[in-house]
């Protein structure tokens, strides 16, 4: 069988499975967020955002600081209420990890804000990951609750 055949076979094979895929999640109940549940199957193809949400009480300011293996997404003051956002889609041939460093008085956190495995992409809704820093952690909202899922440490670290 020639090359362009075996390419051609592929390319209808793909388009098959791809069909079937979205016929059986259109009889899925609606996915709650502005993701298909097709996203499900396949999280790297998907935009990811990210929030940061400044939630600490007494108008603290947040300073926070995130960054990749590849990308420094500079130091940012967060008022009280206001909230730092990026948008990426990951990378399928090596891991996407964000970490995220925050600080505020004389407390600091550092945890990973986007790590790629199953679990986290559940948590996160599959395309938003949305971190709050409240007085007495940081948490992830999980559908629509707030997660405690990280405590402050005493100090700064910087």
């Amino acid at each position: 069988m020639s090359y362009f055949c075996k390419n051609v076979i592929f390319f209808i094979l793909v388009q098959a499975i791809a069909i079937t895929l979205l016929i059986d999640s259109s009889s899925c109940e609606f996915n709650k967020g502005h993701h298909d549940d097709i996203n499900k199957l396949s999280p790297w193809l998907i935009t990811w955002h990210l929030h940061v949400v400044n939630g600490l009480s007494n108008g603290r300011i947040l300073l926070v600081q995130c960054k990749s293996k590849d990308d420094d997404l500079g130091i940012h003051n967060l008022t009280a209420d206001t909230e730092f956002t990026w948008k990426f889609k990951p990378n399928f041939y090596r891991g996407t990890l964000f970490w995220c460093y925050m600080a505020h008085s004389n407390f600091h956190a550092a945890f990973d804000a986007f790590r790629e495995n199953d679990d986290f992409f559940q948590e996160c809704n599959y395309g938003d990951c949305i971190w709050t820093a409240k007085d007495d952690g940081i948490y992830l909202r999980n559908g629509k609750f707030d997660k405690l899922t990280y405590g402050w440490e005493q100090g700064r670290l910087w």
